[in-house]
């Protein structure tokens, strides 16, 4: 992706975000951009091929960057230290995007809507996956149940920054952990 088209994403998600996908023109979007809204269209196809490819974008990332950390870690527990590092990286790198995943998820052409939620499929499989080694006897369903929680807590970051980020880091870290790993 060109440097400018990830600005663009990156300015789009920002607005998304304070006004709703729906509120937010065309126009809006290339003056905040700097130039003529019809000038966006060549860049993206549309305002919804603008958020697809955002949102795709961020389920592939999260996928491939939890996949090699997975990966990377020596045993079970430092892969789920290491997913939940990379998870509270991202939730507190991109507030903006977690905003328009939840709220505007069903403004998503179907086919990006697929796509999204089969990547995030295989982001909660990587996760369970670590769990269940690391809980001996624990179900595959449970497992990702444990995973869609720790979520709910990591996309937090929009709604708590009550206080400073490397002080909710810890905070979410060691909630994180201590609700996933074995006592």
């Amino acid at each position: 992706m060109s440097s400018r088209r990830s600005q663009i994403l990156d300015i789009a998600a920002d607005l998304f975000a304070s006004r709703g996908f729906h509120g937010v023109s065309v126009a809006e979007l290339g003056n905040a951009c700097g130039i003529s809204g019809p000038a966006l269209y060549k860049h993206f196809a549309s305002k919804d091929a603008m958020l697809a490819e955002m949102l795709v974008s961020i389920s592939e990332t999260l996928l491939e960057e939890g996949t090699a950390r997975s990966a990377a870690a020596a045993d079970a527990r430092g892969a789920v230290e290491a997913l939940v590092e990379w998870h509270i990286e991202f939730a507190l790198g991109h507030r903006a995007l977690i905003v328009v995943q939840d709220r505007d998820w069903s403004s998503l052409p179907p086919e990006a809507r697929e796509r999204v939620r089969l990547l995030q499929r295989a982001y909660v499989d990587v996760w369970a996956t670590r769990l269940a080694e690391l809980h001996r006897d624990l179900p595959v369903d449970r497992a990702r149940a444990m995973a869609h929680a720790a979520f709910g807590l990591l996309n937090s970051t929009p709604h708590s920054g009550l206080i400073p980020d490397p002080q909710l880091h810890d905070l979410l870290r060691e909630m994180a952990l201590g609700s996933l790993l074995p006592a």
